[in-house]
C-alpha cells in the first residue's frame, strides 16, 4: 500500500507492507523508502513495515523548495507517520545514517511512541572529541559544492566518511578494483537515477543540518533501555561508525554489529533483515 500524508510544509510519500506490529523504517542519505526495498520484504512476514521518503526527497515534496531543513521537523514527520499507522501505540523503529539521527530525536522528544529504536551509524559527529575536525570537513564540502559542483564535493565528502580513526588500525593497502559496467534492471536503474537527482538537496541541505545536530545525551541515557546503537561490521573506525560506538560506551550499552558497512541494508539485505529481526525479538537489552 502506498499513500501520501500532509505534514507541516511538505507532503510525505509512504509505503506499507506486511502484517503484525508496526516497524517504521527511517531512511538516510538520498535513498528514500526505496533504499529499504531489500529488507522490507524480508521483515514483512513478521511486521507491518512502513517506510517513507523524507521531506524533499524522491516523492516527498516541499511546499517551499528553499526551506531550511531541521532534524526536529524531520522527527515530527516520523511522528506523524506513527500517528497515522499506529495511533497511540508505541512502535519499533529502525533508522539508518541521517535517518538514525531523525530517529534519535524522535525517541528523545516522544519516548512514549517508541518501543525500541535501532539506530544504525547515526553520524552525530558533534558528540566526538574531535568534532571540530569534522565541522571543518563539512565546511570544505559545502565550499566545494558551491564553487566546483556536486561531484567534486561528493568525492570530498565520501573520502571524509571513509577515513579511518587511527585507533581502528591502518587501512588496507590494496586499491579497490574498478567497478565493471553493468546494466541495471529497470527498477534498480530508476532508483539509482532518483538517488542522483536527490544528491544536491542531500549534500547542500541535509548534510550540514544533520551533521551539526547534537543529541541530548542525558536524555538518551535515561532512555537507554529502549535504544540499540549499531554499526556495520565492515565499517569499524569510519566516521559514521564512530558516534555509535562513542554513544554506546557513554551510555554503558552494547554496540551491536550488523552485516556489511554503512549501507548494509542494501549490500546485505537478507542478513541485515535477519539481524534486525533478532534485535527486536530480544528482551535482554
Amino acid at each position: 500500500m502506498t499513500g501520501s500524508l500532509r505534514v507541516n510544509g511538505a507532503t510525505l510519500h509512504y509505503e506499507v507492507r506486511g502484517r503484525g506490529p508496526l516497524l517504521l523504517l527511517v531512511p538516510g542519505g538520498a535513498g528514500g523508502a526505496a533504499s529499504f526495498d531489500g529488507i522490507a520484504g524480508e521483515l514483512a512476514a513478521e511486521y507491518t513495515v512502513a517506510a517513507y521518503d523524507p521531506r524533499g526527497m524522491a516523492r516527498s515534496t516541499l511546499d517551499d523548495p528553499g526551506a531550511e531543513q531541521r532534524v526536529a521537523e524531520h522527527a515530527e514527520d516520523a511522528l506523524r507517520i506513527l500517528d497515522l499507522l499506529s495511533p497511540g501505540e508505541p512502535a519499533r523503529v529502525f533508522g539508518a545514517s541521517s535517518g538514525a539521527i531523525t530517529a534519535l530525536h524522535l525517541l528523545t522528544a516522544h519516548p512514549g511512541r517508541v518501543e525500541r529504536l535501532v539506530a544504525h551509524e547515526p553520524p552525530v559527529v558533534e558528540v566526538l572529541p574531535d568534532a571540530p575536525e569534522h565541522r571543518a570537513l563539512i565546511a570544505r564540502v559545502q565550499e566545494a559544492f558551491h564553487a566546483r559542483g556536486l561531484m567534486p564535493a561528493m568525492a570530498l565528502f565520501a573520502a571524509g566518511l571513509k577515513k579511518k580513526d587511527a585507533a581502528a588500525g591502518p587501512k588496507a593497502a590494496a586499491e579497490p578494483e574498478p567497478a565493471a559496467e553493468i546494466e541495471l534492471p529497470p527498477q534498480a536503474a530508476a532508483r539509482a537515477e532518483q538517488t542522483m537527482a536527490d544528491l544536491p538537496y542531500f549534500l547542500g541541505r541535509i548534510v550540514p543540518a544533520f551533521m551539526s545536530y547534537t543529541p541530548d545525551v542525558h536524555r538518551l541515557e535515561a532512555l537507554s533501555d529502549r535504544l540499540v546503537l549499531a554499526g556495520g561490521q565492515d565499517a569499524r573506525g569510519e566516521l559514521p561508525y564512530r558516534p555509535a560506538a562513542f554513544l554506546a560506551e557513554r551510555l554503558g550499552t552494547e554496540l551491536l554489529h550488523f552485516p556489511g558497512g554503512h549501507t548494509g541494508t542494501t549490500t546485505h539485505p537478507a542478513e541485515f533483515a535477519e539481524a534486525l529481526r533478532k534485535v527486536f525479538r530480544r528482551d535482554d537489552l
